[in-house]
C-alpha cells in the first residue's frame, strides 16, 4: 500500500508550469525522461505497487510530460480498464479522436469517473465553463463523467472552440491527478 504522503510527493511529477496541451504539443517546462526515471526509481523503491501499476504510473507521468510515444509503448500492452483509460488519453492527445473513443469504450465504468466529474464541476467557475461541462457530464447536480463527450469537447476546442481550451486543459489535469491517485491506491 502506498502511503498518502508518497502519493502527494509523487503528484509533484504532474506539476508543471502549465497544464498539458490537449494535443501533442511539447511544453518547454516538461520534465525529461531521464529525470522522470530517476524519480520513478526513488518512488517505486519506497512503495509496494504492483509491477503493472508501476508501468501505468510511468506511462501516465510520461504522457503528462509530453512523451507520448514512450507512454504509448507502455500503455498499449496493458489490457485492463486502467490500461485502456491511459491508452485512450494518449490517443486523445495524439489527436486520434476516434481511436480515443474506442479505447474509452473498452474502459467501461471506471471508478475514477465520479471523482473526475466532481472535481471538474468544482473547477468550473464561469457560465461558459459550466456550459462546456454540461456537454461532458450532463446535469451538474447529478453528473456522470462521459469520457467520449470529453474527447468531443477536446476536438471542438482544437478546431472550432479555441476559447474552451484553457478550461479543458484544467479538466484534463484533474483527470490525470485522479487517475494517478487511483493507480497508487
Amino acid at each position: 500500500m502506498v502511503k498518502v504522503s508518497d502519493n502527494l510527493n509523487f503528484q509533484a511529477l504532474l506539476q508543471t508550469d502549465e497544464p498539458a496541451s490537449l494535443g501533442p504539443q511539447k511544453r518547454l517546462g516538461r520534465k525529461s525522461i531521464l529525470n522522470l526515471e530517476k524519480a520513478f526509481n526513488v518512488f517505486f523503491r519506497s512503495t509496494k505497487l504492483l509491477k503493472q501499476n508501476q508501468d501505468l504510473v510511468r506511462a501516465l507521468v510520461l504522457l503528462w510530460n509530453d512523451h507520448l510515444d514512450e507512454s504509448h509503448r507502455i500503455a498499449q500492452d496493458i489490457e485492463t480498464p486502467d490500461g485502456a483509460f491511459l491508452h485512450a488519453i494518449m490517443h486523445r492527445r495524439e489527436p486520434d479522436y476516434g481511436n480515443a473513443k474506442y479505447w474509452f469504450q473498452r474502459v467501461g465504468d471506471h471508478p475514477a469517473f465520479p471523482t473526475i466529474a466532481e472535481r471538474a464541476i468544482e473547477s468550473a467557475k464561469t457560465d461558459a465553463e459550466k456550459k462546456v461541462l454540461t456537454k461532458i457530464v450532463g446535469d451538474l447536480e447529478n453528473p456522470e463523467w462521459d469520457p467520449c463527450a470529453f474527447v468531443d469537447a477536446c476536438e471542438r476546442a482544437r478546431s472550432t472552440a479555441p476559447l474552451d481550451q484553457s478550461f479543458l486543459r484544467r479538466v484534463q489535469e484533474i483527470e490525470f491527478q485522479v487517475l494517478l491517485l487511483h493507480l497508487c491506491s
